[in-house]
C-alpha cells in the first residue's frame, strides 16, 4: 500500500476509534504503527494522543507527547485540551506556558477551562497576559472572561470586557450577549442586563432564562414572568433549566397567569406555580428530579405544603435536596412537628441528613418558638456552620432570651468561629434590648477587628445600641463618622433619640435628613410622628402628615395608625377620625388607636360605637382593643356594657383577661359605687397579687366612703409591700374625713411600729 494512502487509511481508522472511544482498537493501531515504522509520523501520533486523551489515558498521551520527534501546534493543543477536560488545570497551565507558539485556540482553551472550573481569577490573569501579547479576543474568549467577571462580582472588569466586545463587534454574539446578561444579573445591575438583552439579535433560551433570573433576584417578579411569556410566544424551546428558573419566580409570588388569553386569576392561591406544574407535565419533565425539587420548593415557599406533600409522595426518586426542601417548608410554616417527622422518615429510608437538613430543622424549631429543641439540634452538629450559629442566635433574640444570645456569642468566640455582619447585628440588638453597654462595646471592638469598620448595616445597629444604653454622644460619633448614611442609619438615630426622650433632637435630625435629600420611609414617618406625639406638637405633626401624603405613605397602615395616635393624643380626635375614615385598609392596631383616642378624650359613647363597628366589619379584637373599650365604658359610666364586653373576651374570642382589663372594669364599677359586684369580681380574678388592682379599689372606696372594702384593699396592699406608705395614708385620710379619729391613730401607730415613713411631697412651682 502507498505510504500516503496508508496514512490516510490509518487516520480514518483512528477517527472511528476516537468517535467511539475504542481504546483497545486504538492500541492495536498503535502497535501496527510501531511495527510498520510510522511512529515518527507527527500526524498519526497526534491522532493517537487525541485517542488516548478521549479514553481518559492522560499519562499514556503525555508519554507519547514527550517521545515525539517533531511536535506541531496541534500536538500541543491535543494534550492541552486533554488536561483541561480532565480538570488537571495545573498541568494544563504548565504545558501552556511551555508552548513555543500560541494562537487564539490555545488562549481560549486555557481561559475557558479556568473560568469553567471555578478559577475565575486565574482566567482573568491569563486574559490580561493575552492582551499584553497582542492577541485579539474571540467570542469564546469574551464569553469565558465575562463569565469569570460575573463569578467574582468584578463589575468594573466586566464593563471593560464589554467595551472590548463592542470594539471587536462581538457584543451581539449570542454567547457573548448571554455572558454579559449573566454578569450584570450577578452584579445586580438590571438596567445594564436589559440593555444587553435588547442588543441581542436572536435571544435564545439561555438569554431569556438569565434575564428571568436577574429580574427575580431584584424582586421584579412581574417582569420576570413577562420574560417567560416571551419565551412561550417566541416558540423558544423550554427546557428543564427554564422551568426551574420560572418556578423560582413563582416561589417569589406575584404576577398573573400564563394563559394566552391574557386573563388573570390572582384571587386563587399559587395559580402561576400550578400552571407551570401543568406545563412541566405537558412537556414531559415530571420525572426529572431537579425540576421536581424546584416544584417542591415553589409549593413550600408559597406555604402550600399540602400540594408539596402530594407531589413528594408521587416522586419516583428523591434526593437529600428533596427531603431538605420539605423540612424547610414545614419549618417556614412553623410546623416543627411535621418537620421532625420528615427528618425521621428521611433516616428511615436510608438518606443521611446533611448540614442543610440540620440547619432547616434548627430553623423550624426557632420559627416555632422552640429554641430549647433548636439548641439540642445545634449541639448535635459536629461543626456548626456560621448559618447555624446565626439561626440559633436569632432564635434566642426573637424569643427575648437575650442573655442566652450573649452567652452563645461568647461560646462562638471561644470556638474561633468568625462572625459576620448578621451575627453582630443580632448581638447588638440583644445588647440594646437589655441595655448591656459593656457587651455592646465589645461587639463594637469585634466589628472593627473583623474588618467591618464603616459597614452601614452594623453602624445602624451600633447607633441604636448606644442610644438605648443612654450613650447619645457615642451614637452620634458613629453616625457622623459614616461616609454615607442610609435610611436605616437615619431611622436608628431618630428612634434612639426618641427612646431617650430627646424628641426635639429626633425631630431636628428628621428635618436634617430631608435637607440632605434622603427620602423617609414608613418607619421614619412613624418614629417622627411618635416624637411629635410626645412633644404634644400638633403643628409639627400636621407638617409631617403633609410630607406623608406627598411621599405616598398616607395609605400605609402603620403610618396611618401612628397618625391617628398623634392626632388623638394631641387633642384633635376629630382630625384622627377624618384620617381613620380615609384609610383604605385598617388592621387591629388602626381600630385600637381610634377607639383608644375616643376613650382618652372622654368620648366613650363614640369609642363603643366604633368598637361595635369593628366587630360588625369582621375585625378581630385583641387584648389592647378590650382595654380601650373598657376604658371608654369606665369614663362614660357604661357599667353593664363594660361587664358584657369583659365576659365576651373569653366566651367569644378566647382571650384571657389580664390585670389591665380587671383594673378598667373595677374602676368602672367603683365609679358607679357597685361594691358588691366589685368585690365578687375581685374574689374571682386570678391576678390578686397585683397592687394596681387594689390601689384602684382603695381609691374608689375612699371616694364613696366604703370603709370595709377600703380596709381590705389596704391590707392587701400592705401584704404585697409592707413598706409602701400609700395604703396607710389613704386609709388614714379616709378615717379622718369620716371623723373616725381612733382608727386614724391606729393606722399611724401601725406605721410607726413597722417603721413606714411617708415620702414628703414637693411642689413643681
Amino acid at each position: 500500500m502507498h505510504a500516503r494512502t496508508n496514512t490516510t487509511y490509518l487516520a480514518n481508522l483512528f477517527q472511528t476509534s476516537i468517535d467511539n472511544k475504542a481504546c483497545i482498537a486504538g492500541k492495536l493501531l498503535h502497535a501496527y504503527i510501531l511495527r510498520v515504522g510510522l511512529s515518527a509520523d507527527t500526524f498519526l501520533v497526534n491522532r493517537l494522543i487525541e485517542l488516548y486523551s478521549k479514553c481518559g489515558r492522560i499519562q499514556t498521551a503525555r508519554h507519547l507527547f514527550d517521545q515525539m520527534v517533531e511536535r506541531n501546534l496541534y500536538s500541543w493543543h491535543s494534550l492541552l485540551s486533554a488536561y483541561c477536560k480532565e480538570g488537571q488545570l495545573e498541568n494544563a497551565h504548565k504545558l501552556f506556558l511551555k508552548m513555543p507558539e500560541r494562537n487564539s485556540v490555545s488562549w481560549n482553551t486555557i481561559i475557558s477551562a479556568f473560568a469553567r472550573n471555578g478559577h475565575e481569577r486565574k482566567a482573568l490573569e491569563v486574559y490580561s497576559l493575552m492582551n499584553s501579547q497582542g492577541f485579539s479576543p474571540t467570542h469564546i474568549t469574551l464569553a469565558s472572561v465575562l463569565s469569570a467577571c460575573g463569578g467574582l462580582g468584578e463589575l468594573e472588569c466586566g464593563r471593560v470586557s464589554h467595551c472590548a466586545a463592542v470594539k471587536y463587534g462581538l457584543h451581539k454574539n449570542v454567547y457573548v450577549g448571554n455572558a454579559l446578561l449573566s454578569l450584570y444579573v450577578k452584579c445586580r445591575c438590571p438596567p445594564d442586563a436589559l440593555k444587553a438583552f435588547r442588543e441581542l439579535d436572536e435571544p435564545n433560551e439561555v438569554s431569556l432564562t438569565a434575564m428571568m433570573c436577574g429580574l427575580v433576584e431584584t424582586d421584579q417578579v412581574e417582569e420576570a414572568f413577562e420574560m417567560f411569556r416571551l419565551m412561550q410566544r417566541s416558540g423558544i424551546r423550554i427546557d428543564s433549566v427554564s422551568l426551574s428558573s420560572v418556578l423560582r419566580v413563582c416561589a417569589k409570588g406575584g404576577g398573573s397567569n400564563f394563559g394566552c388569553n391574557g386573563e388573570t386569576d390572582n384571587d386563587l392561591p399559587n395559580t402561576q406555580g400550578k400552571q407551570v406544574h401543568g406545563l412541566t407535565i405537558k412537556l414531559g419533565f415530571e420525572g426529572e428530579l431537579h425540576v421536581c425539587n424546584s416544584l417542591l420548593d415553589m409549593y413550600a415557599k408559597n406555604g402550600d405544603m399540602e400540594s408539596a406533600e402530594g407531589l413528594f409522595g408521587n416522586l419516583s426518586e428523591t434526593s437529600t435536596v428533596s427531603w431538605n426542601v420539605m423540612i424547610s417548608g414545614f419549618g417556614q410554616n412553623h410546623d416543627k412537628k411535621r418537620a421532625m417527622e420528615y427528618m425521621e422518615m428521611m433516616r428511615g429510608v436510608g438518606v443521611e441528613p446533611d448540614e442543610v437538613t440540620y440547619i432547616n430543622m434548627l430553623t423550624a424549631c426557632v420559627k416555632s418558638g422552640d429554641v430549647e429543641n433548636g439548641r439540642l439540634i445545634f449541639d448535635s452538629m459536629a461543626c456548626p456552620s456560621l448559618i447555624s450559629w446565626n439561626a440559633l442566635l436569632s432564635g434566642y433574640s426573637q424569643n427575648e432570651d437575650h442573655l442566652e444570645a450573649l452567652k452563645l456569642f461568647r461560646e462562638m468566640q471561644f470556638r474561633n468561629q468568625q462572625p459576620d455582619r448578621t451575627t453582630l447585628a443580632i448581638i447588638l440588638s440583644s445588647c440594646s434590648e437589655i441595655g448591656v453597654l459593656e457587651c455592646g462595646e465589645q461587639v463594637h471592638a469585634t466589628s472593627l477587628k473583623c474588618v467591618f469598620p464603616g459597614d452601614i448595616y452594623i453602624a445602624s445597629s451600633l447607633i441604636l445600641m448606644y442610644l438605648k444604653c443612654g450613650r447619645a454622644e457615642a451614637a452620634l460619633c458613629i453616625f457622623n463618622g459614616l461616609s454615607q448614611a442610609d435610611i436605616v442609619c437615619w431611622n436608628s438615630l431618630i428612634t434612639g433619640l426618641s427612646y431617650n426622650s430627646l424628641d426635639k433632637e429626633a425631630f431636628a435630625f428628621f428635618k436634617q435628613m430631608l435637607q440632605m435629600g434622603m427620602l423617609p420611609n414608613e418607619f421614619s414617618y412613624a418614629t417622627t410622628l411618635s416624637s411629635c406625639t410626645k412633644l404634644s406638637s400638633l403643628s409639627q405633626g400636621r407638617q409631617v402628615h403633609g410630607l406623608i401624603v406627598k411621599g405616598g405613605y398616607a395609605n400605609d397602615v402603620v403610618v396611618g395608625s401612628t397618625l391617628i395616635d398623634m392626632y388623638s393624643k394631641c387633642g384633635d380626635v376629630n382630625g384622627a377620625r377624618v384620617h381613620f375614615d380615609m384609610m383604605p385598609y385598617k388592621n387591629t392596631i388602626t381600630w385600637n388607636e381610634m377607639i383608644h383616642g375616643y376613650a382618652q378624650n372622654g368620648r366613650g359613647d363614640e369609642a363603643i360605637f366604633l368598637y361595635e363597628d369593628m366587630i360588625c366589619s369582621g375585625g378581630k379584637p385583641d387584648t389592647i382593643t378590650f382595654i380601650a373599650a373598657l376604658t371608654a365604658c369606665s369614663h362614660s359610666g357604661l357599667v353593664d356594657l363594660g361587664l358584657k364586653i369583659l365576659n365576651s373576651m373569653q366566651l367569644q374570642y378566647g382571650l384571657e383577661p389580664l390585670v389591665d382589663h380587671y383594673t378598667c372594669i373595677i374602676d368602672c364599677l367603683g365609679r358607679a359605687a357597685r361594691f358588691s359586684e366589685m368585690e365578687e369580681l375581685v374574689d374571682k380574678m386570678p391576678c390578686k397579687d397585683d397592687s394596681i388592682v387594689w390601689e384602684v379599689l382603695l381609691s374608689s372606696c375612699r371616694l364613696h366612703g366604703n370603709v370595709t372594702l377600703a380596709r381590705r384593699a389596704a391590707e392587701e396592699l400592705i401584704r404585697l409591700n409592707p413598706q409602701n406608705s400609700a395604703p396607710y395614708v389613704l386609709l388614714a385620710n379616709m378615717y379622718t374625713s369620716l371623723g373616725r379619729w381612733g382608727e386614724t391613730e391606729e393606722i399611724r401607730a401601725a406605721m410607726s411600729e413597722r417603721q413606714v415613713t411617708k415620702e414628703p411631697g414637693f411642689s413643681w412651682g
